[in-house]
């Protein structure tokens, strides 16, 4: 068995693309949902708020041919791939492209412009907007076949579209392809166009939130007076590598993958199990041989749906005990589906390795439904833990535990 470490970490969020310029929004109690004035045509659609990446360019030394195959789902994870790999100090290296390097990463669904532009076919007999790439763009594993293309990898690819999951198990995946010795590096995570069709999915099932005149107000995870989720968007990916293959090239750690854990419900589509989500941290506890005592803080899903919140912090209490801290940054970004098991990764290692944990915004007051946990609220809080874990669950009953330990 090998051992697998984090090199580089990198992503792009509504609130900014590095832990300097995110962090001290958190700290700020600044959000970045804003009102979707846009969203205004669509009638049927009730929710208005969302997380978008208002300020994202594309890099100007990416070339027209290196672009046409990427939808901005695909570009967001480029993006977030190219500045991990530059973290880890690997993104000028020919090591990356010679089959050591691999992929593991995911999102929701591809890019939607393609997608509409396959239906209006369907709908209206015209291929108006079709060309050789649009299925590249549209593909469930456009992020992960993209990556692999813009920077030469050669190693496994490993799609992971599991909607929320499909972050947590990109990561997941990969340290388990390391761990097993098949490749020494891999990079790995997700990514999410912002999409109204994505939040209708959401609003179809009554669980968007409606306070479209307060952005500032939501989403509130954990709170009696949440009102639904709200839809997000960005990228995340990490570098992960065998441990003596990063000592021998110099390479700093971050921190060292651990524990991984991933099941089905095999119930429910929608509907969380409290059991088998229980289980995926058990299944993690289990592959990094800790105690749960071990765990010092639990970054939480925390949708702010009301089965999600209640479902996962039952099950996270009954494991860990009432002390346990834990805080959701969706509280701040909103969610964003096929990344955020990717991003709360990073921020989980971040504020370990800062020994400085977020809080959950806009919990005023806790939901007396959801299990009895530590609540983060308010402020940032001073901690010093040697593992932490990030816990991810999506439609379709899929689970996902991830634990991090501190280096050296």
């Amino acid at each position: 068995m090998r051992r697998v470490v984090v090199t580089g970490m990198a992503g792009i969020t509504s609130l900014g693309s590095d832990w300097a310029t995110i962090a001290g929004h958190f700290a700020n109690q600044r959000s970045g949902i804003r009102r979707m004035d846009e969203w205004d045509r669509f009638s049927e659609l009730n929710t208005r708020l969302a997380g978008p990446v208002d300020d994202f360019k594309v890099p100007s030394h990416w070339t027209r041919k290196q672009l046409r195959s990427m939808g901005r789902v695909s570009r967001l994870a480029v993006a977030a791939a190219e500045q991990a790999l530059a973290d880890a100090g690997l993104l000028d290296d020919p090591i990356i492209r010679d089959g050591r390097m691999g992929v593991a990463c995911g999102s929701s669904t591809g890019s939607t412009d393609e997608i509409k532009a396959f239906g209006n076919m369907l709908l209206n007999s015209v291929a108006d907007g079709l060309n050789a790439n649009s299925y590249v763009r549209m593909m469930p594993h456009t992020t992960a076949a993209n990556i692999s293309i813009f920077f030469g990898l050669t190693g496994r690819l490993i799609p992971t579209s599991s909607a929320c999951t499909s972050g947590s198990q990109g990561i997941g995946y990969a340290y388990e392809a390391i761990k097993f010795g098949r490749l020494p590096m891999m990079l790995a995570g997700g990514a999410e166009e912002l999409c109204p069709t994505e939040a209708m999915v959401f609003d179809a099932l009554y669980a968007t939130s409606l306070k479209n005149d307060t952005p500032q107000l939501s989403p509130r995870p954990y709170d009696n007076g949440r009102d639904g989720l709200v839809i997000g968007e960005g990228g995340g990916m990490l570098v992960l590598e065998e441990l003596e293959h990063a000592l021998a090239r110099g390479a700093r750690i971050h921190a060292e993958i651990v524990g991984f854990g991933s099941n089905a419900d095999g119930q429910h589509t929608t509907r969380p199990e409290q059991r088998t989500m229980r289980r995926a941290m058990e299944l993690a506890l289990e592959d990094a041989a800790l105690a749960p005592q071990a765990i010092g803080y639990v970054n939480g899903h925390g949708t702010a749906t009301e089965q999600g919140d209640i479902a996962e912090t039952l099950a996270t209490s009954s494991l860990f005990g009432p002390h346990m801290p834990i805080s959701s940054q969706k509280s701040f970004l909103g969610h964003t589906l096929g990344a955020c098991g990717a991003l709360e990764s990073w921020f989980s290692i971040e504020m370990m390795n800062r020994d400085l944990y977020a809080h959950t915004l806009n919990l005023d007051e806790i939901d007396p439904r959801c299990g009895e946990l530590d609540y983060l609220r308010g402020e940032f809080r001073s901690m010093s833990n040697q593992y932490v874990m990030n816990n991810n669950f999506a439609f379709g009953g899929v689970n996902t535990s991830l634990i991090f330990r501190r280096w050296p």
